[in-house]
């Protein structure tokens, strides 16, 4: 007698089945086009990782020049300034500092201002 897939082929699909689970029609229900969907998601979740990165530092940098403009300031004056007096605090920290701590990052504009005008 041969021997046959039985029960591994079961387990692969049931595995296959469950990652796709939450998926429209076919896509959760057959094998073929669920392999598909599994492929093509994975792919999206890669790049999308990328794009959330890419997302958060275009809103740290707009909250940054948002309140550097209340101290009238521009943004890449700013960064300029901070780079001349060789402050290192990233874009994250420097938008968490302008909402929640005003008067650290007043301190912190003043220092890149006096940078400046060195």
């Amino acid at each position: 007698m041969r021997t046959r897939k039985g029960a591994a082929r079961t387990k692969a699909k049931r595995r296959l089945f469950k990652r796709a689970k939450g998926n429209t029609g076919g896509r959760s229900h057959l094998i073929r086009t669920v392999k598909e969907t599994l492929i093509r998601s994975g792919a999206y979740s890669f790049r999308d990782r990328k794009v959330r990165s890419r997302d958060f530092r275009r809103l740290w940098i707009t909250r940054i020049n948002a309140a550097c403009r209340a101290h009238d300031l521009r943004y890449s004056q700013f960064i300029n300034g901070l780079n001349k007096a060789e402050i290192e605090l990233d874009r994250k920290s420097l938008s968490e500092m302008a909402i929640h701590d005003p008067a650290a990052f007043e301190a912190v504009v003043d220092l890149a201002k006096a940078a400046l005008a060195a």
